[in-house]
């Protein structure tokens, strides 16, 4: 990808925002969807040849899901994007993911981050889906934007949070699909 996020001639992107526990199915060209993550992980999914993809953004890797929070949790995260796809048409030996967040922000929190990140991992692993690109880890945030129909991102680090003793963050693999901006 070559930097930017572009739409079919005459048409207009629009952005759609994945929150904390939520995520996001789309087919439609135009539609961009975004996060920011700090030790939360947003598993940005895709299936090229069906043209549909879609994110979601977990704050931890596994507990008891309750009905207010279940959402909040990698398992039903990502069993439900995993889900949402297939219903759009995308088949799951296809599908593609990229991976990111999973820092360490605050050290009160532990090592929430890594855990998420070895979670969504290992998740895609046992299913079977190949993770093509990630940037996980480090100690800065992170806003992903995320095209579902073509599986192109892009991630800016955030590094106004950042304090001057604080080690660098994990650079992402080098992947054409990845765009820092």
């Amino acid at each position: 990808m070559n930097g930017t996020v572009s739409a079919p001639a005459g048409v207009g992107l629009r952005t759609t925002h994945v929150i904390q526990g939520e995520f996001r199915v789309s087919d439609d060209p135009a539609v961009v969807l975004t996060t920011i993550l700090g030790s939360c992980v947003a598993t940005c999914l895709c299936d090229p040849v069906a043209r549909v993809g879609g994110m979601n953004h977990f704050l931890l890797p596994d507990g008891e899901i309750k009905q207010d929070i279940g959402f909040r949790y990698g398992l039903l995260a990502m069993e439900l994007l995993v889900n949402g796809l297939l219903k759009r048409g995308a088949q799951k030996p296809r599908l593609e993911a990229k991976l990111f967040g999973g820092a360490m922000m605050n050290g009160g929190l532990g090592r929430i981050g890594e855990s998420n990140a070895i979670f969504a991992r290992r998740f895609l692993a046992n299913e079977g889906i190949p993770c093509r690109a990630e940037s996980l880890g480090g100690t800065l945030a992170r806003r992903v934007r995320f095209v579902p129909t073509t599986g192109q991102a892009q991630q800016m680090l955030l590094e106004d949070q950042v304090e001057p003793d604080r080690p660098q963050p994990v650079a992402p693999p080098g992947d054409d699909d990845v765009t820092l901006f």
